[in-house]
């Protein structure tokens, strides 16, 4: 028996720009393919062109505009108030540019997740694909993890593998990272919405079975 509306997870996105993780999420929720709903969509940028696309999608959207507040805790308790409001199951990280507190981390622990460009744990932060260029490497890709305190630290849940070509640039490479991106965020926002993607300890379990630190791997 479907769930009813009110039974749903209740997920709310945070983005600070074009909202295009957002949008494949909440394409993938309209299609039912994830049984859920996005009760907010938060951007922490007056102009990131993702709120108007959550509108367009009829979500609903709030503004927390980070250059208003004095301290990085003082803006994280605010958002945290915010999210609250909202009631979230879980909270999803649609390229939110904003280094997250320890506090707000713990306080999402288990429930916050985070996409990647790279194959975690290389290249954690920015530059990545310039930076797997510059390494020589054969593969980069994405990654979906759980949010913990250490950057770009938490267990991983899912990666896309993209093969890096020849004729590769930064730009063209990022392209193909981001198509990936579009694929494996819903399917682990799925997986988590349904029960099966949790997180104990450090560690990352789909159907109670820990996994590969890698994540579930996907080759492209």
């Amino acid at each position: 028996m479907q769930a009813s509306e009110a039974e749903k997870p209740r997920i709310v996105i945070l983005i600070s720009g074009t909202g295009s993780n957002m949008v494949a999420i909440a394409e993938a929720v309209k299609a039912e393919e994830i049984d859920a709903e996005i009760v907010g969509v938060i951007s922490n940028r007056p102009t990131a062109e993702g709120l108007e696309k959550a509108q367009a999608m009829d979500l609903h959207t709030d503004l927390i505009d980070h250059t208003l507040y004095a301290s990085r805790e003082e803006f994280d308790h605010s958002l945290i108030r915010m999210i609250e409001d909202l009631k979230p199951d879980v909270v999803v990280l649609a390229g939110f540019m904003r280094i997250l507190t320890a506090d707000f981390t713990r306080y999402y622990e288990g429930r916050l997740l985070n996409i990647h460009p790279s194959l975690l744990p290389k290249y954690q932060g920015l530059n990545t694909h310039q930076r797997a260029l510059d390494a020589g490497d054969d593969i980069h890709g994405v990654t979906v993890h759980f949010v913990t305190e250490e950057l770009d630290g938490g267990p991983n849940a899912i990666q896309a593998i993209v093969p890096i070509l020849d004729i590769d640039n930064a730009q063209q490479l990022q392209q193909r990272v981001h198509e990936q991106e579009h694929i494996i965020y819903p399917i682990a926002v799925k997986w988590f919405c349904e029960g099966r993607l949790t997180m104990k300890g450090n560690e990352a379990l789909l159907d109670n079975k820990v996994l590969p630190t890698t994540g579930v791997q996907l080759n492209n």
